[in-house]
């Protein structure tokens, strides 16, 4: 007996050993992921990437070597993270190429805060977050402002010897970005006009006089090497799939992804119909078309989505909840200048304030941030997205089910037109990845099959999404692919606790789903089904 009681104590310890292993590797991987600097600029030369190839291989190889045997299912769900951080980095290396291939890669200036833990698609790691300034700066702002905005013009010259890609659409989409950095240099402009002392901060208003300089130069070479760019920019089924499963964890083909997405467009159009005709009978939804009317709606909205989710016991509610949802309620748009998004919002808001799940998700990640090292902050590669985005799209059906609009029928459609949009941008971005079509044809899938002509009238949404899912694979679907991975781990979790004679709760459900981290949904699920 104390033999045994020896071994299992000896086993833990080493099994503890081995974790302790993977957590000291998580951070030496990532101080590798971030690049050396060339001229000040993060290097993504290929001589760079030449020589950090056997370091890479090394970090891997140690991860390899890590013995998970005895671990908790939690545990390995850590060490799956790693690699496919791993293995995302292998296959930006080895297929996407985005320094390369991909002129928006070099974008350095981010005006506001994402909605999800990190800037959606790929991004350098030289970036500027406006946002996150406040004005006038102070001392230590200063130096850390002026050497973000001191390192573009380093950072454009390189990008005009990496670039030798010849993927047409996102060459010429991207130009729209450094445009866009253009107009973002004039609001710096501005601001420190406004606030900075133009003597005794000189350093800084030179430093953005330099790169307003070197943006328009590289605006121009992106100008003038557009015509000779004739080469598809989709990464093709394969490496689609590769992707999908062995870094994003969605256990699905680029195949079986058309099926679904193709699925959930026929149900989203039917139910719609179906809504419509249950509601014939009961007069059409009247947007809000004065100031006063929005701030009135929106105001309500808030409160009433509140009130649901407390008094329907559907998710347990915290103090930074409100506060989240009320910094994100929307502004007034004129009648004739709404875009999908803000169509929906002025007819009834709570369709996409039940999307803005997102902004509790990082009001957590804010105020309390997850106790284990490795899921603290977000996974790299976009790897967050069926997690973040696949709960977002989920909870607008789920709380929709669970009674949201009892009151309120005709918002229900709203719902399905959310879906479907989803659904067909998803599906479109999917035949552009395969090039079996241009991001021209992609953006048609979505504008044709979004019911009600609510994408017809802004172009600038439509390339802007279309582009981004042609940058970022599998992000164009993962509202869907997400959506559906976690209604079919609820159906799992579900049927477990009815096995074990258990009941089932929604909030428990969410908190448990919430409480892994941003991880992959398919890692979440091995944490709660199989652990």
């Amino acid at each position: 007996m104390r033999i045994l009681l020896f071994l299992l104590f000896f086993t833990s310890l080493q099994s503890q050993s081995n974790y302790n292993s993977l957590q000291n590797l998580f951070i030496e991987w990532r101080k590798f992921e971030n690049p050396t600097l060339l001229n000040g600029a993060p290097d993504y030369t290929k001589k760079g990437f030449n020589k950090r190839k056997s370091a890479f291989n090394k970090l891997q190889k140690k991860l390899n070597n890590i013995d998970t045997t005895n671990w908790s299912k939690s545990k390995q769900v850590d060490w799956q993270i790693i690699e496919a951080e791993m293995n995302g980095y292998d296959f930006n290396y080895r297929v996407l190429k985005s320094w390369i291939r991909d002129p928006a890669f070099y974008q350095t200036i981010w005006m506001y805060q994402s909605d999800v833990p990190a800037h959606e698609g790929p991004v350098n790691h030289a970036i500027l977050e406006y946002w996150q300034y406040t004005f006038p700066l102070n001392k230590q702002a200063k130096e850390k402002f002026k050497r973000e905005l001191a390192l573009i013009p380093a950072f454009l010259e390189q990008a005009e010897q990496n670039l030798t890609g010849n993927a047409r659409d996102l060459w010429v989409a991207g130009i729209n970005n450094l445009r866009d950095q253009t107009k973002h240099l004039e609001t710096i402009e501005k601001t420190l006009n406004e606030y900075q002392d133009k003597k005794k901060d000189k350093s800084i208003f030179v430093a953005l006089q330099n790169a307003k300089v070197a943006n328009n130069k590289f605006i121009r070479w992106l100008e003038s090497e557009a015509p000779n760019k004739n080469g598809p920019s989709g990464i093709g089924k394969e490496n689609y799939t590769w992707y999908q499963q062995n870094v994003h964890r969605v256990p699905l083909t680029w195949e079986e992804e058309v099926q679904l997405l193709q699925r959930e467009l026929d149900r989203a159009w039917s139910s719609l119909k179906l809504e419509e005709e249950r509601n014939k009978k009961l007069p059409l939804m009247k947007s809000a078309d004065t100031p006063k009317e929005f701030k009135v709606l929106t105001e309500n909205a808030v409160k009433k989505m509140m009130r649901f989710l407390s008094e329907n016991d559907i998710m347990y509610i915290k103090d930074n909840m409100e506060p989240a949802l009320r910094e994100h309620m929307g502004e007034y748009v004129p009648k004739d200048d709404r875009n999908f998004f803000s169509i929906g919002l002025h007819y009834d808001p709570l369709p996409l304030y039940s999307h803005f799940y997102h902004w509790f998700d990082l009001a957590e990640v804010r105020d309390n941030p997850h106790k284990n090292l490795i899921r603290r902050g977000p996974p790299l590669y976009n790897m967050y997205d069926s997690k973040n985005e696949g709960i977002a799209t989920a909870v607008e059906e789920m709380f929709m089910h669970a009674g949201l609009y009892e009151d309120s029928p005709r918002s229900r459609e709203i719902v399905w037109i959310m879906l479907a949009q989803r659904a067909a941008r998803g599906l479109g971005s999917l035949y552009a990845h395969a090039n079996m079509m241009t991001m021209a044809e992609a953006g048609q899938v979505h504008v044709k099959w979004t019911p009600r002509g609510w994408m017809e009238r802004e172009p600038h949404l439509l390339q802007f999404e279309q582009h981004l899912y042609l940058r970022q694979p599998g992000y164009g679907t993962c509202y869907i692919t997400g959506k559906y991975l976690i209604e079919n781990l609820m159906a799992e979790y579900a049927e477990k606790l009815e096995t074990e004679k258990k009941v089932f709760t929604l909030k428990d459900f969410l908190n448990a789903f919430n409480n892994a981290g941003n991880i992959p949904v398919e890692l979440i699920r091995q944490e709660m089904i199989e652990d």
